[in-house]
């Protein structure tokens, strides 16, 4: 290597940290460091695949395949591929920083995970490089991107520096050379390498040799579990299948695998997870259910199944297109709809099975349920059978119920099922919104996820019963002619409030609490509206209506001090952050609003 052109870097900040976390918290695993660079050769060869679709000069050989090849003269071991490559950019980027995870996530979880578990954890982290620092003292990196001319090599001891210097590779790919610690020679035995591949990597399809006596041998059976029927699969190979799939390492709550046969043709194996994952792409909301032709990998951006579904993982494999399929082909072709179609309905079939164990199925929603509820909101077709599948905390029951046992419990003549939606079920139980619908006996829901501000707005109705939020519905508990006149005090606070707000209004709802908002009956509901504000949307903001107990001992003696225009005044702001407050807001003004409460308490305790 020529020195005069050798480029030194040092490692992103958190790299160091890194890979002393995997060396030593992993070291009894160490195994594992086969499997994920033979699971990112993998990878690479499909990208490869994928790009060739659009253009065909990127296409891999027909023969491709990952190398493994031990040294033990020489005490390196190579693992080649002949995948898309890296530009020296790349490698950087791939190989000198961390960008989808950082050290303090990785390690909280690595703390948290059981032994047997934690193997699993640095694949599902997208850090499964740095493993191969466990058994090397020196990696290098030599790769060529499909497309370009120029190679080069990365090359670290793992101890805070790189190198980056161009390098010479006749085909498009890339070779990893792992200089072996004295400790780790037992991965320099052909017959060892071939039992951590097989237990390992056996599901990938692309055929995995290692070098043995200067033959390249097989060392995967490269079969597709999905082709397989369910009698020749056991749940092992399941297990192992999904957490290579997904880099996972939980088990799955749920495995679909089946075959179509008839005027549609293809097999499918799916899986939903048993915890939720750890995603640091948060705005990825694109499902990635693989797309395979005859066995051979497509591409994960397919749209097999839609967003509101995007927690299922799997292969799907038709013989009914063409290996060449063009991106606009996917886009357009019936074979695919078709076949979504049938995706989402065996799910949707799959999460009502498993719905009647209610124990059972709560984990699953606990994990998935705000996901589940975007498709009542985007998905016309499948909106009434997701309904059904939705949990909510209630105001008068403990635990998880739907809307079906909702309805089963309403009072004699009541039409209308009632929610509140806000940050926190827990805070939601005690907010005072729920005052007269205690009173009169009504079971509110309690919806806190913040798809729950849209939804409800388009499901509307469930066996024929209105949805509306408790804070648009003060009217539905009826008129209260027994209570005091306070005319005069609503007259002087909306005066004293002015354009913050839409009306001030005496009402029988509140038991306990002196105040409390509601929306004015022409916009959204509050936590909509709460919502919006939130996100900087709130381009027409709506005024809500502060309505006002007049039974309450404070608003009793704010009409006795009625003369004092300045009590009345400050009472009147501060009443108002407070029904803010009790929504789940700040006060417009946090200082001023100290600083009444601070005058009011002064006044009372002086």
């Amino acid at each position: 290597m020529d020195d005069t052109v050798l480029e030194q870097h040092s490692f992103g900040a958190e790299v160091g940290r890194l890979l002393d976390l995997v060396v030593h918290s992993l070291y009894s695993e160490r195994e594992i460091f086969l499997r994920e660079l033979v699971a990112n050769a993998a990878d690479a060869v499909d990208r490869r695949r994928f790009e060739a679709l659009t253009d065909s000069s990127l296409a891999p050989p027909p023969d491709a395949k990952i190398r493994v090849v031990p040294d033990k003269a020489g005490s390196t071991l190579l693992i080649a591929d002949d995948g898309i490559g890296m530009t020296r950019q790349e490698m950087i980027d791939n190989l000198g920083t961390i960008a989808r995870s950082g050290t303090r996530a990785f390690a909280q979880n690595l703390a948290s995970a059981k032994p047997e578990d934690r193997p699993n954890l640095i694949g599902q982290f997208g850090v499964g490089f740095y493993s191969a620092f466990m058994v090397a003292d020196r990696v290098e990196v030599t790769s060529r991107k499909a497309g370009a001319a120029e190679a080069f090599t990365w090359a670290s001891e793992g101890a805070g520096q790189f190198t980056l210097a161009p390098a010479a590779r006749e085909q498009p790919g890339t070779d990893i050379v792992l200089h072996m610690k004295s400790d780790a020679s037992e991965y320099l035995e052909p017959m060892r390498l071939e039992t951590v591949i097989r237990k390992w990597a056996d599901h990938i399809t692309l055929p995995i040799t290692v070098a043995h006596d200067g033959k390249d041998l097989p060392a995967n059976e490269g079969t597709a579990l999905w082709r397989k029927s369910k009698s020749e699969t056991d749940e092992q190979s399941y297990k192992e299948f999904y957490r290579h799939l997904g880099h996972y390492f939980d088990d799955p709550w749920a495995t679909l695998h089946w075959r179509a046969e008839g005027t549609l043709e293809y097999f499918c194996l799916l899986f939903i997870p048993g915890m939720k994952p750890f995603d640091p792409v948060e705005n990825d909301r694109d499902a990635h259910v693989r797309l395979h032709v005859r066995r051979m990998f497509i591409t994960d951006k397919a749209d097999l199944l839609p967003h509101w579904l995007r927690f299922v993982s799997g292969v799907v494999d038709t013989e009914d297109l063409p290996l060449n399929v063009s991106r606009e082909m996917l886009q357009t072709t019936p074979v695919l709809a078709r076949i979504r179609k049938a995706l989402i309905g065996r799910v949707l079939a799959e999460l009502k099975t498993r719905a009647k164990d209610a124990g059972d199925y709560d984990k699953f929603y606990e994990n998935f349920g705000p996901v589940l509820k975007e498709g009542v909101w985007e998905d016309n077709d499948h909106r009434a059978e997701i309904a059904p599948l939705l949990r909510f905390h209630s105001s008068t029951q403990d635990g998880w119920t739907s809307l079906p046992d909702y309805v089963s419990r309403m009072k004699d003549g009541q039409d209308t099922i009632y929610y509140l939606s806000g940050d926190h079920a827990d805070l939601l139980k005690t907010s005072p919104q729920l005052e007269g619908f205690r009173a009169k006996g009504i079971e509110v829901l309690l919806m806190s996820d913040s798809i729950d501000a849209f939804w409800p707005e388009r499901l509307d109705r469930f066996e024929e019963k209105k949805l509306r939020s408790v804070t648009q519905a003060a009217d539905d508990l009826g008129k209260d002619d027994d209570l005091p006149d306070i005319s005069p005090l609503l007259a002087a606070m909306k005066a004293a409030l002015g354009n913050q707000i839409a009306d001030v209004r005496a009402t029988s709802r509140l038991t306990d609490s002196a105040v409390v908002l509601a929306s004015d009956g022409k916009g959204p509901d509050l936590a909509m509206q709460r919502l919006m504000r939130r996100a900087g949307r709130a381009t027409m903001p709506t005024k809500p209506v502060l309505e006002i107990n007049p039974r309450h001992k404070l608003i009793e003696a704010l009409v006795a001090k009625l003369e004092d225009t300045a009590l009345i005044a400050a009472a009147s702001e501060t009443l108002l952050d407070l029904a803010r407050v009790q929504e789940g807001d700040l006060p417009t003004d946090a200082s001023a609003f100290a600083r009444r409460v601070t005058s009011l308490l002064a006044g009372t305790l002086g």
